[in-house]
């Protein structure tokens, strides 16, 4: 999965698209506008690979690529705020605000947005931060498996991420990379926790390109410890397993960038995330042409068709529904009247 430059496709990456070994595409805020101008942009995607997977990171907060023309969604730590002092309204809202999120996100093009975060907040993290729920386990379980319920019922696969738990490091792995040095006991009595009890509910998972040094020595996106023997075998899970951004600083431990998408793929992981350098994109496939792509799991492109869109919505819809209109105003609302 690899990222472009605008907000229009060029003739470089529309021939980019047609490599068999690219399949997707992630937008950012660079590339998006008005509503409009984003399912334009996916359109002429899917006319160049009509089977080509579409995904935007719109969590809510300050992870909300789309925003020009799309309803403002709350910090999901706000939820979590809520939900002390009104614990039914903030469940309602949750599954109502990953139904919306979810309906506007299809509408514009895309299959799926890489939601939700189920990290704890434990005030560690400041790159996780309000993105979380929450920092008690079983408020974070109640609220994001509300959330995907509404991405569910919309039409959308749900991303757990940052498999096992992003939150208790304080390094961005982004610009540095974060080793979580912690008993592997304790993270399984607690950041674990939550993949554990959502697991029938995620359809794909991302894992942290962070090291757990009591684990493996490497991180977990390229670790077999991890993603196999945690991940797989002990709590079952048969969905897509996304790489984090493989030009992310904390990616480097892992070597150059064939080295990545070599232990990437070794570990696990069915689609590979090379974005915001186009070099490093065109060498990671030319990596797999070059031998790597004989690593892909057997079972990786039956598990990537069921991240694929299951509701086609369109902004016509979206604009003459009753709920969509009364989930849009008290979204507003709250936004307006709660603060963290």
């Amino acid at each position: 999965m690899l990222d472009i430059e605008g907000k229009v496709l060029t003739a470089e990456e529309r021939e980019l698209l047609q490599n068999p070994h690219t399949g997707g595409v992630i937008l950012f805020s660079r590339n998006v506008g008005e509503p409009s101008q984003v399912s334009e942009l996916n359109a002429a995607i899917r006319e160049v690979r009509p089977d080509i997977l579409l995904a935007v990171d719109q969590e809510g907060g300050r992870v909300q690529r789309l925003r020009e023309g799309y309803t403002r969604l709350p910090p999901m730590l706000l939820l979590g705020q809520y939900f002390h002092t009104h614990p039914q309204e903030a469940l309602q809202l949750a599954r109502d605000t990953g139904w919306l999120m979810a309906v506007e996100v299809l509408a514009s093009g895309f299959d799926i947005s890489f939601a939700p975060v189920l990290d704890l907040h434990t005030g560690c993290s400041e790159v996780i931060g309000n993105r979380a729920f929450a920092a008690e386990i079983d408020t974070l379980v109640k609220l994001a498996a509300a959330f995907m319920e509404g991405m569910h019922e919309a039409g959308m696969a749900t991303t757990g991420k940052h498999f096992p738990g992003h939150g208790s490091v304080e390094a961005d792995s982004h610009l540095a990379l974060p080793v979580d040095e912690r008993p592997l006991q304790q993270i399984r009595e607690q950041d674990l926790i939550p993949f554990q009890r959502c697991i029938k509910q995620l359809d794909a998972v991302m894992p942290a390109h962070v090291i757990y040094s009591q684990a493996d020595a490497n991180c977990a996106g390229f670790s077999r410890f991890w993603l196999q023997t945690v991940l797989r075998g002990e709590l079952g899970f048969d969905g897509v397993i996304f790489s984090d951004d493989l030009v992310m600083e904390a990616a480097a431990a892992a070597g150059d960038m064939p080295q990545r998408v070599e232990q990437a793929l070794q570990a696990g992981c069915d689609m590979l995330l090379v974005c915001n350098k186009r070099s490093a994109a065109l060498e990671a496939l030319g990596a797999l042409q070059n031998g790597l792509a004989s690593l892909v799991d057997a079972n990786s492109l039956r598990r990537l068709q069921n991240m694929q869109r299951r509701k086609l919505w369109t902004w016509a819809q979206l604009q003459a529904d009753s709920r969509w209109l009364d989930v849009q105003q008290r979204l507003q609302a709250f936004v307006a009247q709660h603060t963290l």
